[in-house]
């Protein structure tokens, strides 16, 4: 009876989620009548302004992995190995993200670094997709950073560290050359969690003025009818590609240890 009910609920949860979505794939097909088609994708696929704003968002997501990678695996290596009674203070500020606002961070931005101010970085393209990037950076911290603390926690950092300086190594070899490849299945797992964030982000890049994917995404959706699903379904198995990753490279990670 237990297992009959836990089922059952399974179900009705599985139902509650895939139906929207079914809803969804199914009204972004129905473009011309009386018959399924391609069509409404057909026409976003065709449009330059999707081809320019999902260009843009694919090298935001990149760049913000990279420089998300180059803050948060040096200092949570560095708190684990040297500083581990910070460890509560930093996991509380990488939370931060999580309950202010992205238009508080962006507002922030804007007023700091407007072109009145002592470092104009919105009067330029590149000053702007600065501060893009760092305010992806800021949203995907709790995300990167925890994911990169779960693979320090896997190792013991203090004997690799202690054995690399053994052998002549300095810091910079230590990072890149035994403490990431041993947290790489980490590294990679936050870095398509960020790659998902960022090509759905729509608040920064709006109100920042930037062609991304995330404000073209809401214009679409505020003229079209159909196109708009077709552009949510692509979101969809954009961010579940990236959690297939994830599983993907967390289950070869596993075979290769059980291997060894």
């Amino acid at each position: 009876m237990k297992r009959a009910a836990a089922w059952a609920i399974l179900l009705l949860g599985m139902a509650y989620f895939i139906l929207p979505l079914l809803g969804m794939v199914e009204f972004s097909l129905s473009m011309k009548r009386g018959v399924y088609s391609l069509e409404a994708y057909r026409v976003v696929l065709a449009d330059p302004r999707f081809r320019e704003t999902f260009t843009f968002s694919v090298v935001m997501a990149l760049l913000t992995i990279v420089v998300g990678m180059a803050i948060v695996v040096p200092t949570a290596f560095w708190v684990r190995l040297k500083m581990p009674g910070l460890r509560p203070y930093v996991e509380f500020v990488t939370l931060l993200p999580l309950v202010i606002p992205a238009i508080v961070i962006v507002f922030g931005y804007i007023r700091l670094y407007n072109t009145s101010s002592a470092l104009p970085l919105t009067g330029t393209i590149f000053g702007t997709n600065l501060l893009l990037v760092f305010g992806y950076v800021t949203l995907s911290l709790p995300y990167m950073y925890r994911a990169v603390d779960t693979g320090l926690r896997t190792i013991d950092v203090a004997t690799l560290t202690e054995a690399a300086q053994s052998l002549g190594a300095g810091w910079a070899t230590i990072l890149a050359r035994v403490i990431l490849p041993n947290v790489l299945v980490s590294v990679l797992s936050g870095a398509f969690v960020t790659f998902a964030i960022v090509m759905g982000e729509f608040t920064m890049a709006a109100l920042l003025n930037r062609p991304a994917f995330g404000p073209y995404l809401q214009l679409m959706g505020a003229n079209r009818a159909y196109e708009p699903f077709a552009l949510a379904t692509i979101a969809f198995v954009i961010t579940w590609a990236c959690m297939g990753l994830i599983q993907l490279v967390t289950r070869f990670s596993k075979h290769d240890k059980a291997a060894r």
